[in-house]
């Protein structure tokens, strides 16, 4: 269980992967049965992404508390714009606020990510 929690790699592919996975079924016709599979899928990635945050946030939150708890939340939010701009678009209605807010949010996660110690070194500290 060590290696799944020690290290970082396994929850960013897993973002890799459910980024990539939510803008081709974001951008599939609704219609299609190829994006109900690929939602399906994005959603197991889910999980990928909620458990390996949640190793990752109990074995470091003592470095800094009040930033990984951030982060979680925000990461946690990040998956429901995700999944809400996929199930509003999935009905046919416009789901472009939730598009946004989903690009906002993401953003904002990776810059809080990429700040803590454990993230990846963007900011030279």
């Amino acid at each position: 269980m060590d290696a799944l929690s020690s290290t970082t790699h396994l929850h960013i592919a897993a973002w890799a992967v459910g980024i990539i996975l939510f803008f081709v079924a974001y951008f599939s016709k609704p219609d299609a049965k190829g994006r109900k599979v690929t939602h399906m899928i994005l959603r197991l990635f889910y999980i990928f992404i909620i458990v390996s945050g949640l190793l990752l946030f109990l074995n470091y939150h003592g470095i800094n508390d009040m930033m990984y708890g951030i982060k979680l939340v925000l990461g946690v939010v990040t998956i429901g714009l995700m999944e809400m701009a996929l199930v509003k678009s999935q009905k046919g209605k416009n789901g472009k606020g939730f598009m946004i807010g989903f690009i906002v949010v993401f953003i904002i996660t990776f810059l809080v990510g990429s700040y803590l110690p454990v993230g990846i070194n963007l900011f030279g500290n």
